[in-house]
């Protein structure tokens, strides 16, 4: 769902001087990309935060072989997870706005 479509829909949305549409793609890609990014890293630090305390029980200098295998595991099943959520989220979006 796109943030930005009452705006480009809003046919009465006047300009001023010096400020085009052009600028205001511009600006609106540049916020998408804000938006991307934060979302990006919560979930990379959530990622992290349920996987490191799930594998890592005792923290050490370094990780056991076992951890790191625990790790990749857990990172790959929290992913694909991520996904499935997200995918349904979208459908169900898509669905109620039709």
């Amino acid at each position: 769902m796109d943030p930005f479509s009452s705006l480009e829909s809003n046919q009465s949305l006047k300009l001023d001087e010096g400020i085009t549409a052009q600028n205001i793609e511009q600006v609106k890609q540049g916020v998408r990309q804000s938006i991307a990014m934060a979302n990006a890293q919560e979930l990379i630090r959530r990622v992290n935060d349920a996987c490191f305390k799930m594998s890592v029980p005792a923290p050490g200098a370094s990780f056991t072989r076992a951890e790191q295998d625990s790790v990749s595991r857990c990172v790959d099943k929290y992913l694909a997870s991520w996904d499935v959520v997200a995918q349904t989220y979208v459908a169900r979006l898509q669905r109620e706005g039709k």
